[in-house]
């Protein structure tokens, strides 16, 4: 690993390859986030179908089919939605090649994974067809719309994709600014 963070690999086979040890970590985190999030939903649906469960200050776990996107809004458009969800994760393997650090390869990893479960439930979740079944939500605050592990993915990966590049930005800019002597008028 090099100073900033980067993942030092293996040569690449091309300038857009992505070295394998990255693809590990990507695959990795998205499985981890995919077995924890369906784990979890599992244990939702087994366990909250009949009882809210009361945790501290206002958190509760409460069970909600989510047949809309987040927020509970669009309704019913789980098809629609779902084509949404296929084209993240189109847009995390697409973006891998340009991220070079852990930490960008962990956000992937944990947007992918959160695509993927949320997905997941949409294709086979519910009577009403493929693509029909509602997300299974069940962490509610009570003032902020439920949610699950899997969104938790998509957006803590989100915030650190953005990280990620505000720091590959930074140092690049920082290791610019300090040749030796020559400037870029």
């Amino acid at each position: 690993m090099t100073t900033d963070g980067a993942v030092a690999d293996a040569p690449r086979a091309g300038p857009t390859a992505v070295p394998i040890r990255r693809w590990g970590l990507i695959l990795g985190v998205a499985a981890g986030v995919l077995l924890i999030d369906q784990l979890s939903k599992w244990w939702a649906v087994r366990t909250l179908t009949a009882q809210t469960i009361e945790v501290v200050w206002t958190l509760r776990l409460n069970l909600v089919g989510n047949t809309g996107a987040s927020f509970s809004r669009f309704g019913g458009q789980g098809p629609l939605i779902s084509i949404g969800a296929v084209a993240v994760v189109v847009a995390v393997l697409w973006l891998s090649p340009g991220v070079s650090t852990r930490l960008g390869s962990v956000a992937l990893g944990m947007i992918l994974g959160g695509a993927l479960g949320n997905l997941i439930d949409r294709a086979f979740r519910g009577d009403a067809g493929f693509l029909h079944g509602p997300v299974i939500d069940f962490i509610d605050f009570q003032w902020w719309p439920v949610f699950n592990v899997a969104d938790m993915g998509v957006v803590i990966g989100g915030l650190l994709l953005a990280l990620s590049f505000l720091r590959t930005s930074t140092a690049t800019t920082t290791t610019r600014g300090s040749g030796s002597g020559s400037t870029d008028g």
